[in-house]
């Protein structure tokens, strides 16, 4: 089957079309730990300067970050989480977890995250309405993009 013209509509998508590129996460996760110096960030992430600059700028850009100058001379920023950045900070959990459960020993954690209630934060997505853990096998797409179907593209 050949591929189609214009891909499935898809918020994941348009999601990682903006974070999605290589040390975009790491630096959301670099300021969501308050370190959001550039020179912090270079040395945390080990981004070339100009690939980071261009990151900064565009996470920026989207209204994930915001940019603050703490020195006039040389003039230097700080970068923080907007509210839009603070909503990815999960996502971020998330992935940690999971690379911790499926790639890592236990023993070989690089970082462990404490909930304000004193344990480790051990994510998990539940369901809003019901409270409910989500599971793959409790899920039903409904495709809302015209000319889409759980399977693909729709005859016109």
């Amino acid at each position: 089957m050949a591929a189609t013209k214009d891909p499935r509509p898809c918020s994941i998508a348009d999601t990682l079309a903006l974070v999605g590129e290589k040390y975009s996460l790491l630096v959301l996760r670099e300021v969501c730990l308050g370190n959001g110096r550039f020179d912090q960030l270079v040395r945390n992430i080990g981004a070339p300067r100009d690939v980071l600059s261009t990151r900064l700028r565009r996470l920026v850009d989207a209204g994930i970050l915001t940019k603050r100058v703490y020195s006039e001379r040389p003039q230097r920023f700080q970068y923080r989480p907007t509210q839009a950045g603070l909503e990815l900070e999960p996502v971020l959990m998330t992935l940690m977890a999971w690379g911790d459960r499926h790639l890592r020993q236990d023993d070989d954690r690089p970082m462990v995250i404490e909930h304000s209630c004193g344990n480790e934060l051990l994510p998990e997505v539940t369901c809003r309405a019901c409270g409910q853990t989500v599971r793959h096998e409790d899920l039903t797409a409904h495709p809302q993009a015209p000319g889409w179907s759980v399977s693909g593209p729709t005859a016109a």
